[in-house]
């Protein structure tokens, strides 16, 4: 508490320890900006990445596919069986066959816009909607071989758990990049506080002679680095910000880039990194200091 007050309130006699400005002081404001810079840039992408797995997870979810093959003679027969057993169960909300230009353009990415869908034996796809509560998928796979022996219920299942754990790993993969920048920036931090304290060596042993204890030279140092560490973050969090306020628009960069960036109360998550930042030198910096300060006894 002693230590956290004194960051606060500071000490003039104590800052003269450490010199105003030097290659110390600038790279630790210099990481400390570049860290925070890129943990803004990490947290939109891996919450957008984790938003538009959801997005596609969620979208599948509430549809299924039913995919009807039989000879052309027998096709309309079985659709009309298949859509008269959706029309019965319980927790279909809608149900439709889709028509011949439908199923030609989902194939055209791949086969191209001449593809003869009347000179090929294309099955008949159903799309159908599950209501609230949803359908007895098992039971319907019965009724459906029972009845309509061609018709094949695909409730999406191997699409969601696919995008499901996309999420998850991308929501991880953020954490994990935030946790190894802060190691970096703590490393950092270290290697410059260390620098700071040999380049004052002679300076210390002088203080030592008058009196001084170790930690009240160690606060110096504390708090020149914790603070120059805070206002570096402060800058790369805020040119970040900005960057991602300027990313391009879903309708200028297309459908993969829907959401980029953060949305609603998740600006809100970016503003913790300074403080985080400031916390990690903090804890460095004092390590470091009452470290080195025992070595130069």
């Amino acid at each position: 508490m002693r230590d956290a007050g004194s960051l606060l309130r500071g000490d003039r006699q104590a800052d003269r320890v450490v010199p105003p400005s030097g290659p110390a002081a600038r790279l630790t404001s210099f990481t400390a900006g570049a860290m925070a810079f890129l943990a803004v840039f990490a947290l939109a992408l891996s919450l957008a990445s984790g938003r538009l797995a959801d997005r596609w997870a969620g979208a599948l979810a509430r549809t299924a596919t039913i995919r009807i093959s039989a000879p052309t003679d027998q096709l309309a027969a079985q659709t009309q069986i298949v859509l008269d057993i959706l029309a019965q169960t319980p927790g279909v909300a809608a149900a439709r066959a889709l028509t011949d230009e439908e199923q030609k353009a989902l194939l055209e990415p791949w086969f191209g816009p001449d593809l003869p869908v009347d000179a090929l034996p294309l099955p008949r796809l159903i799309e159908l909607t599950e209501g609230d509560p949803g359908y007895d998928g098992e039971g319907l796979r019965l009724r459906l071989s029972a009845e309509a022996p061609g018709a094949i219920l695909d409730d999406h299942t191997r699409w969601r758990r696919p995008m499901a754990e996309a999420a998850s790993r991308l929501r991880l993969l953020g954490v994990l990049s935030i946790a190894l920048i802060g190691a970096a920036l703590a490393a950092m931090v270290t290697l410059a506080a260390t620098a700071a304290l040999a380049a004052n060596a002679q300076v210390i042993r002088v203080l030592r002679l008058v009196g001084a204890r170790d930690s009240y030279i160690a606060r110096a140092f504390v708090r020149r680095f914790t603070l120059r560490a805070l206002g570096g973050a402060a800058v790369g969090t805020a040119a970040a910000m900005i960057g991602v306020a300027f990313l391009p628009a879903v309708d200028e960069a297309g459908g993969f880039l829907t959401g980029l960036g953060f949305q609603g109360w998740a600006w809100a998550i970016p503003l913790a990194l300074p403080p985080l930042a400031g916390l990690v030198a903090f804890v460095a910096t004092r390590t470091a200091a009452l470290r080195k300060l025992r070595e130069l006894t």
